[in-house]
């Protein structure tokens, strides 16, 4: 959805959805209980953010 806000700027919202079977390739999968990658971790030159 997209807008003028009140101040005259521009502001939107983008919604993505993804089918569980989907998120396997990606590490992920429907039963886990957080969006994190199962495994491998992240690497460390991605930063704290990352973690």
């Amino acid at each position: 959805m997209c807008g003028i806000r009140a101040d005259g700027h521009w502001h939107g919202t983008v919604g993505v959805s993804v089918r569980g079977e989907a998120l396997r390739r990606f590490g992920l999968h429907p039963d886990q209980p957080t969006s994190a990658p199962a495994d491998p971790p992240p690497p460390s030159w991605w930063g704290p953010w990352a973690r």
